[in-house]
């Protein structure tokens, strides 16, 4: 399995310059987000890719978008992939918004309000993400599938801190990470 972390937001863009809050909701991927997102989608056909999952915030569905313009495979809206709620970009659209938005895609199951409500404990990050290992390791074409998602949900799955853009392999039966640095 892979996992992708979505390419740059204007959120990452303003928080990596303030180191605060830019109060910005559900945002989209800015300029340079997009063209490292098709830049990626160009090389990701040589992983062989069965299928996608994908959060449904903006930046991972347009980050996917370009990937899905290139590989044409199935692709499920999973909510348990999301961010870790701390920030006013974790808070996302409702399943009307990002119907109308991203068409090619099903949002018909999620509920009006799929995000965590309130500020998601490091521990409730870390139960969601072994829920979806166990889910993940006990369930079919795994090695073949591309998670795109969020640097909370890669660390409490991994251990690893990546960037925007960045990708990891990642095998589900492998142990959990034993010790994880929550620093942003």
């Amino acid at each position: 399995m892979y996992l992708l972390r979505h390419c740059e937001s204007y959120f990452n863009l303003h928080f990596k310059r303030e180191r605060r809050d830019p109060g910005i909701q559900d945002p989209e991927l800015t300029p340079e987000g997009h063209a490292h997102a098709e830049t990626l989608a160009a090389q990701l056909p040589a992983l062989a890719l069965q299928r996608l999952i994908i959060s449904p915030y903006t930046r991972t569905l347009q980050t996917a978008g370009y990937i899905l313009d290139r590989i044409r495979v199935p692709a499920l809206i999973v909510q348990d992939v999301r961010e870790r709620t701390a920030f006013a970009c974790d808070i996302g659209s409702h399943p009307e918004v990002l119907a109308s938005r991203f068409p090619r895609h099903d949002f018909s199951h999620l509920p009006p309000r799929w995000w965590h409500e309130g500020i998601e404990t490091a521990e409730e990050t870390v139960a969601r993400a072994a829920a979806f290992r166990w889910r993940m390791a006990n369930g079919e074409d795994q090695a073949n599938t591309l998670v795109v998602t969020h640097w909370a949900f890669i660390l409490a799955l991994t251990g690893r801190s990546v960037g925007n853009g960045e990708w990891v392999q990642f095998d589900p039966h492998a142990p959990p990470p034993s010790h994880i640095e929550w620093r942003v």
